[in-house]
Order: C-alpha cells, then sequence, then structure tokens
C-alpha cells in the first residue's frame, strides 16, 4: 500500500463523515425548534462545507479550491451576521429583578411608589 493511497483512503473518509455530519447539521436547520438552533446549525453547515472544499483541495491536488474555500467562508460569515440580526432581537426581555415584583404588587394594592432625587425610595 503506497502513500498516495492511504491519503486517498484518509480524504474519502472525512468526506464521507462530513456528509453524514452536513446532512444531520441539516435536518436540524429544518426542524429547529428555535431560531438561535437553525442559525448556529446553519453556520456549522457553512463551516463543514469550507472544510469538505478544503479535503477536495487536496485530494484533486487543485488548488484553485482553497480560494474557493476561502470565498465561501466570507460568504457564510456574513450570512450568519445578517440571519442573526434580521432574527435575534437586540434587546432581549431584561430579566425580572425581585423591586419590579415588590413594586408591581404595591402598584396592584394602590400604594404608589415614587424616587428621590438620589434614587431612594419613598412611600
Amino acid at each position: 500500500m503506497s502513500l498516495d493511497f492511504a491519503y486517498q483512503i484518509l480524504y474519502t473518509a472525512a468526506l464521507i463523515v462530513l456528509a453524514v455530519l452536513i446532512g444531520i447539521m441539516l435536518v436540524r436547520a429544518i426542524i429547529g425548534p428555535r431560531i438561535t438552533d437553525r442559525i448556529l446549525s446553519i453556520n456549522m453547515l457553512g463551516t463543514m462545507v469550507i472544510c469538505s472544499i478544503a479535503i477536495l483541495s487536496q485530494m484533486l491536488k487543485e488548488s484553485y479550491l482553497v480560494d474557493v474555500a476561502l470565498i465561501y467562508a466570507m460568504l457564510s460569515f456574513v450570512a450568519v451576521l445578517i440571519l442573526a440580526t434580521a432574527y435575534l432581537p437586540a434587546n432581549p426581555e431584561e430579566p425580572v429583578s425581585p423591586d419590579a415584583e415588590h413594586e408591581k404588587d404595591s402598584n396592584a394594592r394602590g400604594v404608589r411608589n415614587r424616587r428621590d432625587g438620589d434614587g431612594r425610595r419613598n412611600r
């Protein structure tokens, strides 16, 4: 068994593993359940496709495929940024603090809360 044949087996095995993982991530991108899962799986899909192109570049001894992989990496990065800014909220709801719950209960009972100029509470 020559060294070139061993490399061919290694590259082929890596491409098969990446193809299976790409299929799994494609299913994950479709079924979700949340938008963050979909965005993350799209990002992982892009990364695995870039790895596949790089492996093919070595396997076929075609150096131009490395340039294709770099361009695809830039496009994938921009696509994930656009998806994240379009679908993820800029200011998610802030967690409720115990003071906010107390103020809500006081307002429900008719007690009025007000603050001094220095931020302390007066009733």
